[in-house]
């Protein structure tokens, strides 16, 4: 292996320099110059014109072989649900979330239940922890301590040196923003850190076949400390979200290359650690005991799983030049452009109004069939009328006004016809061909037809 040495490159331009300054040199922006690693060796074009490199062999697909277990069982049905059916061995999975929310309880559950149900050897690296501290955690879950095999280490090469001697078939690192590399003189967490050690550790996984899980911090922001790269560089990202006054926890893939993406899986937290929740639909439902205004369900798709969710609406007369728009759950810029839409093709005026708009339980809906709902429990809150509690709506509203499909109208329809739900207005695309039992079926093309329903 050649030497290694450190060199400084510039985020902007990509000149390098041999040590650090507060300035580039080349393009004089400031703060750019990170950290890297440059092998001592002969220039890329020597080594082309002597031809010193051993050619790299070349396959076709049709020889190679197409393993059908390649899926190691967690022992969560909701965390296989949402990596696509099981971990992949020699996959890298990135966890990212909020402190507190569970990562570490999550990953001690999973490192115990593979041991203990499938037999396969586990080994958990915490560089934040102690070894009496996750054995405190364990006692309080409830573990069988003897399928735990625990490592607390921060220096990279031990780590890779003792799983190469351990040889586990998964492997848990927590987490990457504690790691360091020695052949880097940064601080663990920098970015030339994080960035070095990941990309080791995801060559460690495909040379050995080894299911590697990363754990990695967030920023203030919600989105993953350290360089972009990192995402880039693994199989799958999970981000583990919830809400602070609320018990249950949401897995979300936002990258699955072995699985749908957005795919959720749904928790619980107690004291004896994260329980899956085999009925979600079930939580995220109030359920009044009396009929209220500005309430609708709605059937949401996340990844394969149609979910029943509740989408609420508050409108109040405001007192402010410019009225408030606060969603919580949904994306703001798309309320207001739904309440323009009200307004041009539905003759209902919010320009006075603050809007309200929250989606009960912290699910957070990116998609466009949500649009209907919104509108209407808009509409339901400002004339103060009543839906009812058996009616399921959802469609994509147009900048036309018209009701646009969505994907897998008839799955979203079973799923609202198995919680009871005996009411729906979808767009007219949607509409299924055979009628579903107990179930009426308003199939409706523009947004006004769907406003004449609320009176």
């Amino acid at each position: 292996m050649a030497k290694t040495r450190v060199q400084f490159q510039c985020n902007e331009c990509g000149a390098t320099a041999p040590k650090w300054t507060g300035q580039c040199p080349d393009c004089q922006a400031w703060n750019t110059l990170m950290e890297i690693i440059a092998e001592n060796g002969p220039s890329h074009s020597a080594r082309f014109s002597d031809h010193q490199a051993m050619p790299a062999e070349v396959c076709t697909l049709n020889v190679v072989s197409s393993d059908q277990n390649s899926r190691v069982t967690s022992g969560m049905a909701e965390l296989d649900r949402t990596v696509g059916g099981g971990l992949v061995t020699g996959s890298v999975l990135l966890l990212g979330g909020d402190p507190g929310i569970g990562k570490s309880t999550l990953l001690i559950q999973v490192v115990e239940s593979i041991n203990r149900d499938n037999g396969v050897n586990t080994l958990y690296v915490s560089g934040e922890e102690s070894a009496r501290q996750i054995r405190l955690r364990a006692d309080r879950l409830g573990l069988s301590l003897e399928n735990i095999r625990l490592l607390t280490e921060n220096n990279l090469e031990r780590i890779l040196a003792t799983a190469s001697r351990e040889n586990p078939g998964v492997l848990i690192i927590d987490s990457i923003q504690t790691m360091y590399t020695e052949l880097l003189q940064s601080a663990p967490g920098a970015v030339a850190q994080v960035r070095e050690t990941a990309a080791q550790l995801v060559r460690f996984a495909k040379q050995t076949n080894t299911t590697v899980i990363l754990v990695g911090h967030v920023t203030k922001e919600g989105t993953l400390a350290g360089p972009r790269v990192l995402e880039h560089m693994v199989d799958t990202v999970l981000y583990f979200e919830g809400d602070d006054s609320s018990r249950f926890r949401v897995i979300r893939a936002v990258k699955n290359r072995y699985g749908a993406v957005n795919e959720l899986g749904v928790f619980a937290m107690t004291d004896k650690g994260l329980r899956e929740v085999s009925n979600p639909s079930a939580i995220f439902l109030s359920r009044h005991d009396q009929q209220v205004s500005g309430s609708v369900v709605m059937v949401t798709r996340e990844g394969t799983r149609p979910l029943l969710v509740e989408v609420q609406a508050l409108v109040d007369a405001s007192h402010l030049s410019n009225p408030r728009r606060v969603s919580v759950g949904l994306e703001q810029n798309r309320l207001a452009m739904l309440l323009a839409v009200l307004h041009r093709h539905g003759g209902i005026a919010t320009s006075n109004q603050d809007v309200f708009v929250n989606v009960v339980g912290g699910v957070k809906i990116t998609e466009t069939a949500a649009d209907l709902a919104v509108l209407m429990a808009v509409v339901s809150s400002l004339k103060n009328r009543y839906l009812s509690r058996e009616l399921v709506v959802f469609g994509e509203v147009g900048l036309a006004g018209e009701i646009r499909p969505v994907q897998n109208g008839p799955e979203r329809l079973q799923e609202a016809a198995k919680h009871g739900f005996k009411q729906a207005i979808i767009p007219h695309a949607n509409k299924p061909r055979r009628e579903i039992k107990g179930m009426e079926v308003l199939a409706i093309n523009t947004l006004q037809e769907a406003l004449d329903r609320v009176g």
